[in-house]
């Protein structure tokens, strides 16, 4: 006999429009049924409040749903259960109170009460452990499973997985997950965070103190960095015009005790706490995404302290959450270093296997995505300087190319614009036409080609998905829309309609196009932010 139950659920007071749109379709997906506004039940009521009737336990949907924050069984508010999402963001609010990671353990799991947030938390667990420009919102990632049906055995993919939001919310919820990267510092991040979620809390505990006493007990500075002398002599060079000798020389021993740390996973969190200082630390001019330096003679940087203090914050967002969600299986990741338009074969083992695709590509010409982290790149060895341009050359979104690079782009959109649709041309094909009747910096002449060059990538892109996704599978792509000015006129680049139009173009069944538009600034980088946002949902045509 099915047993049935009535359950009334109370949406987060903070979300916004869109979110509650996402928090109803997520809410139905799992229960099976509609939700109807209550407005009978003895509770603190008002449009937050929706009542659902299901075959799914209280307990299911309690660890499952994202934009809800308490659920009341039989609609008796002596039932409430918290939502373990709502407790996994609650945890942030702990880490932030100064209790020592080592007592942690001693007010974790929270039981029936939590530090409920006010606002929206973006930085619980793995999410907090290194600043990203153009970073997932992780509960829309989480939304979006549960939205898909997906199941702990299902594969999700993020081709272009950036910090790792996507696979870091697929393993928590107890998914299979594979994220492809070009930029070797996103494959770092994302490998740690989800890494992280698999170690135990007492050697995570064990690794933290043993680093903080070697670096404690570490000798004076020294003549002799051998970190530092382990990189290539272009790197040293580079290093060297960018951070002061002294922070070159108290940043060496912190990077020779992490690469000897016993603890792989460990050791990759580590990494990640180094790199999230090294901006800080550095001459490079702060929250700025251009290269600019910015030399303050009269400057003193405690390089030991700002580590310390950054290893303590990024050490305890990790314990909490390991200790909230201990109960709770997680999911297993598999992190690659490659191009998301030779997914298919970097994966030939997974061609009709993906589940869900949760995406977001980068925006075209938006940010200089791997100049922004080349200081890491460099110190940690992840990349060569030399090796730079020529990587971002091959990332889809890429703003720097030469002139030669432009004509054999612009040559290569003519030949093949006829598979383009005809919204995107005509976009690639004014904003040409404007910029040739004007005298235009390189920049916006370079636009044109550098569009073409986009489209065509996210083409191959789209049609690698259909090799990739099960058939009638879901592929969720958030793209952000922006503007130019060509020859003194304003035009929409309206990147969501275009990229619909050609996802459609290849044969993705496009079902929704969902509007984030009241989605606030994403990152420390929010002026360069793109001005709305767009979740398309495609389904792979059975």
């Amino acid at each position: 006999m099915t047993v049935g139950y009535e359950i009334v659920c109370r949406l987060k007071p903070y979300i916004q429009p869109f979110e509650r749109n996402l928090a109803l379709k997520e809410l139905e997906a799992l229960t099976g049924a509609v939700p109807t506004p209550e407005t009978t039940v003895d509770l603190p009521t008002d449009s937050l409040v929706y009542r659902v009737m299901t075959t799914q336990s209280p307990t299911y949907l309690a660890d499952r749903l994202t934009y809800w924050e308490q659920l009341y069984p039989d609609g008796n508010p002596f039932t409430r259960q918290l939502t373990r999402q709502v407790k996994r963001e609650a945890t942030a609010n702990i880490v932030r109170n100064g209790i020592p990671p080592e007592q942690l353990q001693a007010i974790l799991p929270f039981q029936q009460e939590a530090p409920l947030p006010n606002r929206r938390n973006l930085r619980y667990g793995p999410h907090g452990i290194h600043e990203y420009r153009g970073k997932f919102f992780p509960q829309l990632v989480r939304s979006l499973l549960n939205i898909s049906g997906v199941g702990s055995d299902s594969m999700i993919l993020d081709p272009m997985c950036g910090s790792g939001t996507t696979p870091t919310e697929a393993v928590l919820l107890g998914c299979q997950a594979i994220g492809l990267d070009l930029n070797p510092l996103s494959v770092l991040m994302s490998r740690a965070k989800c890494a992280s979620l698999m170690i135990h809390p007492d050697e995570l505990i064990k690794a933290y103190q043993s680093l903080k006493v070697e670096l404690l007990q570490a000798a004076a500075l020294s003549t002799y960095l051998p970190w530092f002398e382990s990189l290539s002599p272009q790197d040293q060079a580079y290093l060297s015009h960018w951070f002061a000798p002294q922070v070159l020389a108290a940043l060496d021993p912190i990077a020779v005790h992490i690469k000897n740390a016993k603890h792989s996973a460990c050791r990759l969190l580590f990494q990640v706490t180094l790199s999230n200082i090294l901006r800080r630390v550095s001459w490079q001019k702060d929250d700025d995404l251009r290269v600019r330096k910015e030399i303050q003679p009269n400057r003193e940087v405690d390089v030991m302290a700002e580590f310390l203090a950054e290893l303590n914050r990024s050490v305890k967002t990790i314990l909490a959450l390991l200790y909230e969600n201990q109960d709770f299986p997680v999911g297993q990741a598999t992190i690659i270093e490659g191009n998301a338009r030779q997914a298919d074969q970097l994966l030939t083992g997974q061609r009709g296997r993906i589940d869900a695709i949760i995406t977001s590509p980068p925006y075209a010409t938006a940010l200089p995505y791997l100049d922004t982290d080349r200081l890491s790149l460099c110190y940690l060895g992840l990349l060569p300087r030399p090796q730079h341009r020529q990587r971002d050359y091959q990332m889809i979104g890429n703003r720097e190319i030469t002139e030669r690079q432009r004509q054999l782009n612009w040559q290569e959109y003519q030949q093949r614009r006829t598979e383009l649709p005809d919204e995107i041309t005509r976009v690639i094909d004014l904003i040409d036409t404007l910029n040739r009747q004007a005298d235009v910096g390189f920049r916006r002449r370079n636009l044109p080609a550098l569009l073409a060059r986009y489209f065509l990538d996210m083409q191959q892109v789209f049609k690698i998905f259909i090799k990739l996704l099960k058939p009638g599978a879901p592929a969720y792509v958030v793209v952000g829309n922006n503007h130019t000015i060509a020859g003194g006129q304003r035009v929409e680049i309206e990147t969501d309609k275009l990229l619909a139009y050609l996802g459609e173009s290849v044969g993705l069944r496009l079902v929704e196009k969902l509007s984030m538009e009241m989605l606030v600034s994403r990152d420390i980088f929010k002026e360069n932010a793109s001005s709305s946002e767009t979740i398309l949902f495609f389904k792979n045509q059975p």
